[in-house]
């Protein structure tokens, strides 16, 4: 048990982003968000109880799946990271946060982990610990059941380019629901602001090239969202905007 008494078992920093996972991320943000101090450990998926990070041990109870923690964090803590919002702005939240996670989220994923040039650039060195006489074998495993996930999901059956046309509609609409605002409900953040900014972060990533990192960069309200949020929750990673735009 961590000294905080919270411990946050996640992946590490890569891909340029300060965690790999947009899960790890907009977790941690809440926590964040909450006040609540923590410990980060690392971990990989099949050391977690569902076989998913991130998951949390708070004072010996382990909590997984990062709604079901913010849940947690919010009735053992006694807060809500929605205070404000209305009953309507919070059906727009979970309706954003289903966008982004069981939409956005997969579109991502096949750009990363199928896409060749991404993979090898990226996911594919996480077998590089491994014997180096298992590692081709390991990296096609890894790559043949991500393409099974989201084939289960139903983006993986459809050929590039109409993956990019979906992902980039989820984009657009996420530009237009936070038009000139500094956060997608209010002007103030909300719990759905630490899911937008893990998935978008992950999208706009500098470190692979995909057609919805340029999708996400052709709107400035994103780039300069993306950013404030990294300023505020990590302001010891270093992160460059795709444009130049001033960041209230």
């Amino acid at each position: 048990m961590s000294s905080s008494g919270i411990t946050l078992f996640a992946t590490r920093p890569g891909f340029g982003l300060p965690d790999t996972s947009p899960f790890v991320i907009k977790t941690e943000v809440q926590l964040k968000m909450a006040g609540l101090a923590y410990e980060r450990a690392s971990a990989i998926p099949p050391q977690a109880p569902n076989g998913k990070l991130p998951y949390i041990d708070d004072h010996g109870e382990v909590v997984t799946d990062s709604t079901f923690i913010r849940a947690h964090i919010e009735r053992r803590y006694a807060m809500d990271l929605d205070e404000g919002l209305n009953l309507r702005e919070r059906a727009e939240a979970w309706t954003i946060e289903r966008l982004l996670e069981d939409h956005l989220y997969f579109a991502m994923v096949w750009f990363r982990w199928i896409d060749p040039e991404n993979f090898e650039r990226g996911p594919a060195h996480f077998a590089d610990a491994a014997p180096e006489a298992e590692r081709a074998r390991m990296r096609q495993e890894m790559q043949a059941r991500k393409a099974s996930e989201l084939h289960a999901q139903g983006l993986g059956r459809h050929p590039p380019g109409r993956i990019a046309e979906l992902g980039e509609r989820s984009i657009d609409a996420l530009a237009l629901m936070l038009g000139d605002k500094s956060h997608l409900l209010r002007e103030a953040v909300s719990g759905v602001d630490a899911t937008a900014f893990g998935v978008l972060a992950s999208v706009m990533t500098p470190f692979f090239d995909t057609p919805l990192r340029r999708a996400a960069e052709a709107h400035r309200n994103l780039v300069a969202y993306v950013a404030r949020m990294m300023r505020r929750y990590y302001p010891e990673h270093a992160w460059q905007p795709a444009q130049r735009v001033e960041i209230a």
